[in-house]
């Protein structure tokens, strides 16, 4: 069973944690104040296995949600909030949980803040300039082409490599995301295989919570490699503007240095969470029979699945926050300073939150809001482009140019990851 809060660093009496608090930009006597009434102790999940986490997390959340959802984890260094309630009220609250996280992977792995890990007005000044091209009209119009034109080029290597051979990730999802990303980014005289190593490389540091230096060589090592890129692009798209991520960011009069970071933070969640969607819909579909045959029926439901399929397997599992002064979460009083990890691939199993099937795929669902792109300030920008790449393009394609597609049985597939978590291998086959 999840324990007390004896573990806990921040466990002390009332006058420790207001000390605390007010060293904290952002605290005040009245938050303190507030948070001390009817507050729970601190429970300690110290039966939290990591390696765990990484092979299948959802046996864990299910027993954090049952037994705190709301639970310090010692060997993560975090509070985890595993429920919907919790990560949506954390979302809500910029002002209490900041994105501005000390010591935060995300920044270490791509060398400097982008916009994720700020709070606003800084956060909207940098993701301004690209939401014109992230709007749905302009995906439609200037990229919708580009995203079919790219399908049609890996849905070729798919058909050469036959279904004896055909490792969708290896062979479809992650080449046809990286260029995308590419062709969407405007990048320049880079291969597929540089950006989807990069992307790696990133998504491998911002997930480091244990802090392994060869996870920081590689990604030092990218980061280089992209900021050398960025060098010779940002003065290149100032005199030759266009329809790109990097000419707008490149335009908006943003520092060089604000550009970069959020051009790697794109680089990295623009490849994998276009990716592990791609597999993830072909993946769920391939196990729910009927439902498949009811999207190839019904191509007006490829929006349901691919809504479903990032609920039900979410590609970012969780993000940090860090608390700017104490405050009571869930009935749980939390100190000021305290790392948070807002597990929102947890949320979206809620039953509390989307009904006693919340664990099964169903694209039938009732609609209700989840958390797959975050919520708030800092939902994803770039959910209109997965949506359109992915669900209505790139999978509605593959199984149009593939009847039958499927999972094959007779090869082993491979999943990792928690803090990022999709596909490493889907070999699949087709009639």
């Amino acid at each position: 069973m999840t324990t007390q809060a004896a573990q806990c660093p921040y466990h002390g009496n009332s006058e420790t944690r207001s000390d605390d608090a007010a060293s904290v930009p952002g605290s005040s006597d009245q938050a303190r104040t507030t948070a001390s009434q009817d507050a729970a102790d601190y429970a300690v999940a110290d039966w939290v296995d990591v390696a765990e986490l990484a092979s299948d997390p959802y046996p864990t959340y299910a027993r954090l949600r049952a037994e705190s959802p709301v639970a310090w984890v010692p060997q993560l260094n975090k509070f985890l909030v595993t429920n919907y309630a919790g990560c949506h009220t954390v979302e809500q609250d910029q002002e209490t949980f900041s994105a501005n996280v000390s010591s935060a992977t995300m920044t270490r792995a791509i060398g400097a803040q982008p916009m994720l890990r700020k709070d606003d007005p800084e956060h909207s000044v940098d993701r301004a300039p690209v939401n014109p091209v992230l709007r749905p009209k302009s995906l439609k119009e200037v990229w919708g082409p580009v995203f079919e034109r790219n399908a049609e080029t890996y849905l070729e290597n798919v058909a050469e490599l036959g279904p004896e051979e055909a490792d969708l990730n290896r062979d479809y999802a992650a080449p046809v995301a990286s260029q995308n990303l590419i062709d969407l980014l405007g990048l320049k005289d880079v291969s597929v295989e540089q950006v989807r190593r990069w992307s790696h490389d990133f998504i491998a540091g911002m997930g480091n919570v244990l802090d392994d230096q060869s996870i920081w060589d590689r990604c030092d090592a990218s980061t280089a490699g992209a900021d050398a890129l960025l060098k010779e692009l940002i003065p290149y798209y100032r005199q030759n503007p266009d329809a790109s991520m990097v000419s707008a960011f490149a335009n908006s009069g943003l520092p060089t240095s604000n550009v970069a970071a959020n051009v790697k933070l794109t680089i990295s969640g623009g490849m994998n969470e276009p990716q592990h969607v791609v597999t993830n819909m072909v993946w769920a579909l391939s196990s729910h029979h009927e439902q498949r045959a009811q999207v190839l029926a019904d191509p007006s439901l490829w929006a349901s699945v691919f809504d479903e399929a990032v609920r039900w397997q979410s590609p970012i599992g969780m993000y940090p926050r860090q608390t700017t002064r104490e405050t009571v979460l869930e009935g749980v009083r939390i100190p000021a300073g305290a790392g948070i990890g807002v597990v929102v691939a947890s949320a979206n199993h809620d039953a509390a939150h989307f009904g006693a099937s919340a664990a099964d795929f169903d694209i039938h669902r009732p609609k209700r809001p989840h958390l797959a792109f975050g919520s708030g300030v800092h939902l994803c920008a770039g959910h209109w482009a997965a949506k359109t790449s992915i669900g209505q393009i790139a999978v509605p394609m593959a199984y149009k140019r593939f009847p039958g597609l499927r999972v094959d049985e007779r090869r082993n597939e491979s999943w990792d990851g928690w803090v990022f978590r999709g596909l490493t291998s889907l070999p699949v086959t087709w009639n």
